[in-house]
């Protein structure tokens, strides 16, 4: 095998990038000692450090010297089990990214992480992929944290600590064993992207409404049966996952259609092409059922339904802050065709070009059922 010096690719006089080498820890240990004396002597810091897939197992010792300024730190796909004191020395990472390790032991943080400077400096943590059975109670103590990523471990449930996080604008939590969301959570101003998706929750609590920043929610493959109606005051929220969970499967179910009787198919004749009749050329029951017929709502139809329509939601403005979702009434999946015109690239320029209500609707029912 060639020396590493030999093939390491760099991108740039801030950053080194040794990933995918295999070298081995001696190798590695002083490649990074002759760097961190190289860079002592030199006006230009070491900002950026790619050390993934490398089969490490151990934090290079040398990093505990010399690499103070440095800010990003990649030591995913290698076989660490902790995150050794060295850590402690990078008084300047601003991005720890640690993903697809065997973290998750007691000692898998380094002691004094909470007290040590990167308290006030880190603020992306990516941790996905690893053995955690909880997070761990340091973690909870980096303030300046923004983005923090512990999808795919093993967690049980979220500490009502988190909401010491301040700071944080995106929590991803998905691929893990949860099964309550704390109303702790919702204490989290700036939180904007909150995914919590391949979990086991049962329900939301109406706090989260407080997460005036939230704008994205995805909780897709969940045992959720009901949302509260407290969500509506999400007023930015714009994406909101929630297939897979049985209030979905159960909300799709319920809007099955139903293809109409053959006394509502003459029915509707009669309405829509305006046949002219006296209560001597039809039988009762049809002279009585007409009376019930209801205009379709679409205003493209002018059709009638009786008894068998399509229920779908409709997003109506309200007062100018956000789309309150209200039931309408179809009178044919055909009838949705203005939703889903967009689709369609022989419809007419003024189908095409519209973005009524129904359209809206469709769109929006989209992000709500399908993610």
């Amino acid at each position: 095998m060639e020396e590493a010096g030999a093939v390491v690719a760099t991108t740039g006089e801030a950053e080194l990038n040794w990933s995918r080498l295999s070298v081995s820890a001696e190798t590695l240990e002083s490649e990074l000692e002759a760097r961190g004396e190289e860079r002592r002597g030199s006006r230009e810091a070491l900002l950026r450090l790619l050390l993934p897939h490398n089969r490490l197992v151990s934090l290079p010792r040398a990093l505990g010297s010399g690499f103070q300024h440095l800010q990003l730190l990649d030591v995913s796909g290698n076989a660490l089990t902790a995150l050794g004191s060295e850590l402690l020395a990078l008084t300047g990472l601003r991005t720890l990214l640690a993903r697809n390790n065997r973290l998750g032991g007691s000692g898998a943080l380094p002691k004094g992480l909470a007290e040590s400077p990167l308290r006030h400096s880190l603020q992306v943590l990516n941790l996905s992929g690893n053995c955690f059975q909880e997070v761990p109670a340091s973690l909870l103590e980096l303030r300046a944290l923004q983005t923090l990523s512990l999808g795919g471990n093993q967690l049980q449930s979220i500490p009502a600590e988190i909401e010491n996080l301040q700071s944080l604008e995106c929590l991803y939590l998905g691929g893990n064993f949860i099964k309550e969301i704390p109303p702790e959570l919702a204490n989290l101003p700036s939180l904007t992207y909150l995914v919590l998706c391949d979990n086991k929750i049962q329900s939301v609590p109406p706090q989260l409404s407080q997460l005036h920043s939230l704008r994205s929610l995805s909780l897709h493959n969940n045992l959720l049966t009901y949302l509260p109606r407290e969500i509506l005051n999400l007023i930015h929220l714009e994406e909101l996952s929630l297939r897979g969970n049985p209030l979905v499967v159960r909300f799709v179910r319920d809007l099955t259609y139903d293809p109409p009787t053959l006394l509502e198919l003459a029915a509707r004749t009669i309405k829509i092409r305006n046949i002219s009749y006296t209560p001597y050329d039809l039988p009762g029951n049809l002279l009585r059922y007409l009376s019930l017929a209801s205009n379709c709502p679409n205003p493209k139809c002018g059709g009638v339904y009786f008894d068998c329509c399509v229920r779908q939601i409709k997003f109506v403005d309200f007062c100018g802050k956000y789309r309150l979702p209200l039931m309408h009434y179809l009178c044919s999946p055909e009838c949705s065709s203005p939703c889903s015109s967009a689709s369609h690239s022989s419809t007419s320029q003024s189908e095409s070009d519209s973005e009524d209500e129904a359209s809206v609707a469709a769109h929006r029912m989209q992000k709500v059922l399908l993610g």
